[in-house]
């Protein structure tokens, strides 16, 4: 089933400025900011109390870096899907903090709306990038998966004929909405799709999906 929870949000930045004027934005916006965080120490000692479902964080933190947070959160009982905002669009930083898990990736320059949009969409398990960097993830994927371990379609556990349709369509970088207006379908039906298919193939968010439909050359038929 696609995520209704409410959305609670975590924002960790280091700026004091920045980080009210964001978590206030979301606020502003109906959402449920739970806590915010000066220190990536601070952030991953308190998700477990304030159990946030977006942790909208940034790379550059005094003293644990935005990618080692994620992963720390990531390892929690209860992990929230991580929105990196940072002022970097560098490819290694992208790289480093998708590879780590974080479901999306917006640099600072994105506006309001933007970030309310994204926020949004990461809770739902849905890939956010700042336009030009979604083509950067998934072309490091195709590399990847050019690994002389290429694993077979066959390998896959078994998936409905539409599951498989719409994780194709994943592979080839296309969002809910753009998937449900190719199979003439709602945006909730393919989040179900999506919910379902990670559940059998024990998986945590599209990102991980997409790697996955890429490995098994699924975004090239």
């Amino acid at each position: 089933m696609a995520d209704q929870s409410p959305i609670r949000v975590m924002v960790v930045d280091d700026h004091p400025m920045w980080r009210d004027a964001v978590a206030r934005d979301l606020a502003e916006a109906g959402l449920d900011v739970v806590a915010t965080a000066g220190e990536g120490a601070k952030a991953v000692r308190v998700a477990p109390a304030v159990r946030p479902t977006v942790a909208v964080i940034d790379l550059q933190l005094p003293d644990i870096g935005g990618v080692e947070v994620t992963r720390r959160l990531l390892e929690g009982a209860e992990p929230p899907r991580v929105l990196v905002l940072s002022a970097s669009g560098e490819q290694a930083d992208v790289l480093e903090a998708v590879k780590a898990g974080a479901t999306g990736y917006l640099v600072k320059s994105a506006r309001r709306e933007e970030l309310l949009e994204a926020v949004r969409l990461v809770h739902a398990g849905e890939a956010v990038y700042t336009p030009g960097l979604a083509g950067l993830v998934l072309g490091e994927y195709r590399r990847m998966a050019a690994a002389p371990d290429h694993v077979g379609e066959a390998d896959a556990p078994s998936l409905t004929p539409r599951e498989t349709e719409v994780l194709r369509l994943v592979a080839k970088g296309l969002g809910y909405k753009q998937i449900a207006e190719r199979l003439s379908v709602s945006h909730r039906t393919v989040q179900n799709h999506v919910q379902n298919t990670l559940s059998k193939l024990h998986l945590h968010n599209r990102v991980e999906l997409a790697r996955y439909a890429i490995d098994r050359g699924l975004d090239e038929e």
